[in-house]
């Protein structure tokens, strides 16, 4: 009697080499995105010898912290967090308010010129900030607010291209038979807005909040240009002025100041981010 051998099928699928060669290449990108943080970190825990030694290490040996404290004290850090934190609140806030108003009326409310009106606020988020610097400047200088937070926090509010666009996407994707049983139970569109619409909006609104406060905490380049004092200053530009003092001479505390500015927004980012990439799919799949 002959023995007959049976073989198995194989329960293991092949992968396609294209998806191996991407998830390759997106390790290795991911990997030299977040070498620079990795590097900030080490860094940090090395002391100045271990930062002058030739060839350099990589790993700190041995690891110390002793560069943290010596930073935060070395500069008002707590002052400039307060700054950050109160300056991101508000201008939050208020982004949220006239940005959800103005989506909702460019998504719902038709008027003349509605569409070239949109466009062309839109069109303003492509301009460069450094063209619009100098009459930024002169204006607020008319009104008397440079050196103060209201030149960061009030035109800040108040035009917000990207939030406008963002709200307007999302207003748009909600149905428009809930704005007319409103008006057809009576209400008009500013208590349409707040009774129906803005409860709606609030996994829109979670997200831009988000996003404006990733965007406000590191804004360098108009605190920069608009604030002299130093009890004013927000946290990266207290860092810039603190790598002029001690960037030359220890890199460690510079990278230890670096981190510590970070962290804020790390832990931000890391807790959203899920928020933050739904919001953007979100918004783009209306189309209109």
């Amino acid at each position: 009697m002959t023995a007959v051998s049976v073989t198995a099928p194989s329960n293991r699928r092949r992968v396609p080499a294209t998806t191996v060669v991407l998830h390759t290449l997106l390790i290795v990108g991911g990997l030299a995105m977040v070498f620079p943080f990795i590097w900030m970190i080490l860094t940090s825990l090395k002391t100045l010898p271990q930062l002058l030694a030739e060839p350099l290490s990589l790993l700190p040996d041995p690891l110390t912290g002793e560069n943290y404290p010596e930073a935060l004290s070395a500069m008002p850090f707590g002052r400039a967090y307060l700054n950050s934190v109160y300056i991101a609140g508000l201008i939050i806030a208020g982004t949220l308010v006239t940005a959800s108003m103005a989506g909702y009326a460019f998504a719902r409310i038709p008027f003349r010129g509605s569409k070239a009106l949109f466009i062309g606020f839109l069109a303003t988020q492509m301009i460069p900030k450094q063209v619009t610097l100098v009459p930024f400047y002169l204006l607020m200088s008319r009104l008397g607010w440079v050196d103060s937070h209201l030149a960061l926090i009030v035109p800040a509010m108040l035009a917000n291209p990207f939030a406008v666009f963002l709200m307007r996407q999302f207003v748009l994707s909600l149905p428009k038979e809930l704005d007319e049983a409103a008006t057809c139970d009576g209400a008009g569109p500013v208590r349409t807005f707040f009774a129906v619409v803005l409860p709606n909006l609030r996994p829109g609104l979670s997200a831009l909040a988000i996003i404006v406060a990733l965007d406000t905490w590191n804004n360098f380049l108009f605190p920069l240009v608009l604030l002299n004092s130093t009890e004013l200053f927000t946290v990266p530009l207290l860092l810039a002025g603190f790598e002029g003092q001690h960037g030359g001479v220890n890199y460690g505390l510079v990278m230890a100041a670096s981190a510590v500015s970070t962290v804020p927004v790390l832990i931000l980012f890391v807790i959203a981010q899920k928020r933050i990439l739904n919001s953007m799919a979100t918004s783009g799949l209306g189309g209109r």
